[in-house]
């Protein structure tokens, strides 16, 4: 299979040109790697040719690299090794570009290299491009440009560390390299990340080929006396920079990332030795970071298991699509308003029901604020606002949903008020209609018993905001059938989210392991343990947020409503009444949560957070003797991960894939990790089992070990190794 084609037009530039077949996108294989260096051997050797031009037969240039790339360097007994050499080999490569056959010593008589990008250029495809000697971009407001992978657990290594840091300085290359961002061509330019932004990429290309000098050909690393921007390491100026650089990442990443510690190292190394020595020092520190587990499972959940996912991985295979062209939304408040815009932006009809016009308009006003906020950045054109309130029909008339083929209920949590709605619709919508309820706590095989066709009934629970959270979690019934799931898969696919399918049980997955955390953290609070030192020991662990914070955003009033509906339903076997003394205390004082302006948390008349509350240690006094660190830490991570075990021991979690790319996506869980499962197998079953024997010992059973995780510690197993064999490997 050809990955890259080669032509030499009359005027002797020679085009090569990706298209890896089968993708939408390029990505770097194995393969094409070969078929690239053949082909600029040949432009390099050939009298005939006087430049080259880069380009792709696509609507972008590269997606990045192919991670099988990656895996067959670390395969064999010598794994770091393996990526080291390959690495040095990739680095051969692309300095062979670089240097375009110059003379070494004089730098004169290469051959000008351009690259012509027609649309996205991410990770290596924009490394490929910073080797070339002028970088052409297609202005195209909806390309990105950048290197992302920071945000999948590693970071440039194909030179791209060391180029960029040297082209721009370690300041403005920091948003780039240790945060991923990603730009549209016209940012780019004014960045510095590439050089024109033109209407023909190649024709543009082609003509500077034809007219470029030696001088235009050689790098600013590669002339004498280069000076780094901003100053190296061992300049006044070059080493404020480098202290403010590590206190922003240990800031952000609290160290738990090791690739951006690895990154901000290969940097400041390479900064104080010549360029193919910093190569050398990116590549080592490259290898370090793909030899850490973390590396590996981010790579794994939040690049290759979401993107399955995302592609369909759990769907009924034998259902024909189930598309959706009219969804109707019933109920219009925050999280029906929300769903309604995330539909509209899909292309897709949508009504929107609320028990009055003027409810129902508030609804879709939601959708007009957004789009007002797109248009003042520059993101929306009044036209697109036009277009997607247009798709949006609010009304208090039911008898506007017919000819919906998905409903999506997002009214109270109120089984009789669920109940009443969804026979009042069932009476008005088409037989093959997929009813959905959005709840985030109701069992929905009860909430089934309302419907006349329970096999097309079906739970979808969005997360809060709507338009910013990209997990959708499905829940089946008892009862609910196939169709029903490929709908709701079909329409989560639509709305560009990220969706996990899971079994029906009261807090379904999601719910079932966040709130044991935000429970476990008030616990500590109410036993004396300081609410900073609960808070910050989250963090440390790599979570958003603490569990005192988590409440506040979600509110101290749904936690309220969540545990009397829990006492209600598991009566004397009900756990939480240590904690709920302490949220309803807070309830009772008005102490909702950020809503409120009052919770955990101070906040200021802007809603801006001041500190935690003081009254808290009023009520709960800190006590004399504090815990270590790594103990409330073993309590919060331990509350979460042995939940997720247990959804999976009792089949509500039915892929343990999911499991770790849901809890990522939905509550933030620790994405260093990979997952709960990530962080079971990085930390070892056997270890994890001393833990919890450990936690239990000392406070109660909640902590008791899953027969599953104890058996896994007695066999050596890890989670991977057993339940998802493709995705160890």
């Amino acid at each position: 299979m050809t990955e890259f084609s080669y032509a030499v037009d009359g005027e002797g530039v020679a085009l090569i040109t990706w298209d890896l077949a089968g993708k939408s996108m390029n990505v770097m294989t194995m393969a094409g790697l070969a078929e690239f260096e053949a082909h600029l051997d040949a432009a390099l050797a050939d009298e005939a040719v006087k430049g080259v031009v880069i380009t792709s037969a696509k609507d972008s240039f590269a997606a990045g690299m192919d991670l099988n790339v990656l895996a067959g360097m670390a395969r064999g007994s010598d794994p770091a090794r393996g990526v080291f050499e390959g690495l040095m080999k990739l680095h051969a490569l692309l300095r062979k570009v670089e240097r375009a056959g110059m003379d070494s010593k004089t730098l004169k008589g290469g051959k000008p290299i351009a690259t012509a990008l027609p649309g996205t250029a991410l990770g290596v495809g924009l490394e490929l491009a910073l080797c070339t000697h002028r970088i052409f971009a297609a202005d195209n407001p909806k390309a990105r440009i950048g290197l992302p992978e920071i945000m999948v657990g590693i970071f440039p290594g194909a030179g791209g560390t060391t180029r960029l840091t040297r082209k721009l300085g370690v300041m403005a290359a920091a948003p780039f390299l240790l945060e991923g961002k990603t730009v549209p061509p016209q940012k780019a330019k004014s960045a510095g990340l590439i050089d024109e932004v033109v209407d023909d990429p190649v024709a543009s290309a082609r003509e500077w080929v034809l007219s470029a000098t030696d001088a235009d050909l050689v790098k600013p690393w590669d002339q004498r006396g280069y000076k780094m921007p901003g100053g190296a390491p061992y300049h006044p100026a070059g080493f404020m920079t480098f202290v403010g650089a590590n206190a922003m990442v240990l800031g952000k990443t609290k160290g738990v990332y090791p690739a951006a510690k690895a990154m901000l190292s290969a940097i400041y190394e390479g900064a104080m030795v010549p360029f193919d020595t910093a190569l050398k020092v990116e590549a080592r520190w490259f290898t370090t970071v793909m030899m850490n587990p973390s590396a590996k499972a981010m790579m794994r959940s939040i690049f290759i298991n979401k993107e399955k996912l995302e592609k369909g991985a759990s769907r009924p295979a034998d259902v024909p699509d189930q598309r959706v062209k009219k969804v109707g939304v019933l109920g219009a408040g925050m999280m029906g308003a929300g769903i309604a815009l995330v539909s509209a932006q899909a292309g897709i009809e949508v009504v929107l029901v609320d028990q009055s016009i003027e409810a129902a308009q508030r609804g879709k006003s939601y959708s007009e604020t957004y789009m007002d906020k797109g248009i003042s950045r520059g993101k929306s054109t009044p036209e697109q606002k036009e277009a997607l309130l247009a798709r949006i029909t609010a009304t208090d008339d039911y008898s506007a949903l017919q000819g919906a083929d998905l409903i999506v209920e997002a009214v109270f949590e109120d089984p009789g008020i669920k109940a009443e709605v969804t026979q009042k619709v069932e009476a008005i919508v088409g037989e093959d209609c997929i009813f959905a309820t959005n709840t985030s706590t109701l069992p929905i095989s009860g909430l089934a018993k309302a419907s006349v066709r329970p096999e097309q009934f079906i739970g979808i629970h969005f997360f809060s905001p709507v338009d910013k959270m990209m997990l959708v979690e499905i829940i089946k019934g008892k009862q609910t059938g196939d169709r029903a799931v490929a709908k709701a898969l079909d329409y989560v696919r639509q709305i560009r989210k990220t969706p996990i399918v899971v079994n029906d049980a009261r807090y379904f997955y999601a719910n079932r392991c966040i709130l044991p955390y935000i429970n476990e953290g008030i616990r500590m609070v109410r036993e004396g343990v300081a609410p900073a030192l609960v808070e910050n020991a989250a963090r440390l662990l790599g979570m958003p947020v603490g569990p005192l914070q988590l409440v506040d955003e979600i509110s101290v009033e749904l936690g309220v409503k969540i545990a009397k509906a829990t006492k209600a339903a598991m009566g004397d076997a009900y756990p939480d009444d240590d904690v709920d003394e302490v949220v309803f205390w807070m309830a009772n004082l008005g102490r909702m949560g950020r809503k409120a302006n009052a919770g955990f948390y101070a906040y200021d008349e802007k809603g801006r957070r001041t500190g935690l509350w003081d009254g808290l240690a009023a009520q709960y006094p800190v006590a004399d003797e504090q815990p270590e660190l790594h103990e409330v830490q073993h309590r919060l991570m331990m509350a979460q991960v042995l939940e997720a075990v247990r959804a999976l021991e009792e089949g509500v979690l039915m892929d343990i894939r999911e499991g770790d790319v849901g809890a990522i996506l939905g509550w933030g869980f620790a994405p260093w990790s990979g997952g709960p499962f990530g962080w079971l197998d990085i930390l070892g079953a056997g270890r994890a089992v001393e833990i919890c024997e450990d936690l239990t010992a000392r406070f109660g059973p909640r902590f008791a070990t899953p027969a599953l995780l104890r058996e896994m510690a007695d066999k050596g197993d890890t989670f991977y190794g057993r339940f998802d064999k493709a995705a160890a490997a």
